[in-house]
């Protein structure tokens, strides 16, 4: 069971549980170019280049903590001054970091084209984020209420196989795990059957996509399936809130949880900051009430808050 502190409620004090999470994957330096209109090929547009925290596992574990949780990142970065900041950064958010530092290769980027009305786009140089290996993994980390991972974590090498063991390693430590797909081409890159291997392997307790994964993975449009890969699916559904589908024994629960729709010029990390609001509040409810429609509600109202704090926050910009 997880610790308690305590929190003052009507003139009581109430035990309130703090979860313990474990995130593994990618702590990369997003350059984030936001032009001022539309790209055009074999010119210059004026717009902002900005160097940020990136890396969808950093993200969820940074919200993670944000929000009270004992969160801790696993992950590997370059032996450079990009890596170091990152390292600072988030430790100094209160993520206990546990970073490789690989030799001769840098740390991970990404580049984000912000397109206007917040849509993006990405070029991945993965580098050091996927040399994460089995061996760089202590059993003790886990020894925790929940283990995170995108998908990412599970593909590429030796990252994949990290990924892979961490999950048998939090099994044996009694740990659930989540599993967010993240992003469709990686995904599907082997093609679906593969995909579908990959994410039936993992077991996740919960499972989050967008409809565009679900989809993809699904194969169609209906999506209700997917309830056979893990007993909670939450599908992203943007500015229209979420759509949860729950394992019973007798039909799958479907049903969708409506939010305020948010407008942002940029939502760069606005899912995996979804992910972290989501655990904490779905994490800090009694075990036994985890696949109740009120709980499983409370969770994706307070993700969408999270999601909308990621999208209202003004980007911290990293100085390098």
């Amino acid at each position: 069971m997880p610790p308690t502190i305590p929190r003052r409620r009507r003139g009581r004090v109430a035990n309130v549980r703090v979860p313990r999470v474990v995130v593994l994957g990618d702590l990369m330096v997003d350059v984030v170019l936001t032009p001022s209109r539309p790209l055009r090929i074999g010119t210059d547009v004026a717009g902002r280049v900005a160097l940020r925290q990136g890396g969808s596992a950093a993200t969820t574990a940074r919200w993670l903590a944000r929000l009270g949780a004992r969160s801790t990142l696993i992950c590997a970065v370059g032996r450079d001054p990009e890596g170091r900041g990152l390292v600072s950064a988030l430790e100094g958010d209160g993520v206990h970091v546990r970073a490789s530092r690989v030799a001769g290769e840098r740390t991970g980027r990404i580049g984000v084209v912000v397109a206007p009305g917040g849509e993006r786009s990405f070029v991945a140089d993965r580098a050091a984020a996927d040399r994460l290996a089995p061996g760089d993994i202590r059993a003790a980390t886990f020894r925790a209420d929940l283990l995170h991972l995108p998908v990412y974590s599970l593909l590429g090498e030796p990252l994949g196989r990290a990924g892979s063991h961490a999950i048998d390693l939090a099994r044996s430590a009694g740990s659930l795990v989540s599993l967010d797909l993240s992003s469709v081409a990686p995904l599907l890159a082997g093609g679906r059957r593969a995909a579908l291997r990959l994410v039936r392997d993992a077991a996740a307790d919960v499972l989050f996509a967008t409809r565009v994964e679900a989809e993809a993975i699904a194969g169609a449009r209906d999506v209700s399936g997917l309830v056979d890969l893990a007993p909670i699916v939450v599908i992203k559904q943007g500015r229209s809130g979420a759509t949860v589908l729950a394992r019973t024994a007798a039909a799958p629960l479907v049903f969708d949880v409506a939010t305020t729709a948010i407008d942002a010029a940029d939502t760069t990390g606005a899912g995996d900051a979804f992910d972290a609001g989501f655990l904490v509040t779905w994490l800090s409810a009694e075990p036994d009430t985890r696949n109740r429609p009120a709980t499983l509600r409370r969770a994706v109202l307070a993700a969408h808050r999270t999601a909308a704090r990621q999208l209202a926050s003004a980007p911290r910009e990293l100085a390098l």
